[in-house]
């Protein structure tokens, strides 16, 4: 499975904060840290706090901070909540049209490794993949 760019970075934007807890940091620093555009990462910003993932405060001292702990928050669980129940091929969607469907031996070996996929980024947190947290202090610094 690839992970599309909003992912990718809802993924770092939860990782920064996570290094940098508990200070809220402004979407425009992180942006410029990863080199982003700010509007774009300000949609994924949007999408994580409305998933609960984090917390938004707006103003002079506003930013975005965790709104639970890292290791409460499991990677698989952002990844589906980004991913917004995009199916891994259009016939595991709403798209049922394809010619093949009735015949194909595709979807349960699909099926099979999109689930071994979650249930892998299931096993790791926030936490565990900031476990190196005072290197990636070093690489997130402004």
């Amino acid at each position: 499975m690839q992970l599309d760019k909003f992912t990718d970075y809802a993924l770092r934007v939860l990782m920064t904060l996570a290094v940098r807890a508990p200070d809220r940091v402004p979407t425009s620093v992180i942006a410029a840290l990863f080199g982003l555009s700010e509007h774009h990462l300000s949609k994924v910003a949007t999408q994580l706090a409305r998933d609960g993932f984090v917390v938004s405060a707006r103003g002079r001292n506003g930013g975005l901070s965790l709104a639970r702990r890292a290791d409460e928050t499991s990677i698989g669980e952002v990844v589906r909540a980004m991913k917004r129940g995009d199916p891994v091929v259009e016939c595991f969607g709403a798209n049922r049209s394809c010619l093949i469907l009735p015949a194909c031996g595709l979807r349960d070996p699909l099926t099979q490794a999109q689930e071994a996929f979650f249930a892998t980024l299931d096993r790791y947190t926030l936490a565990d993949v900031t476990r190196s947290r005072s290197a990636l202090a070093v690489l997130l610094e402004t």
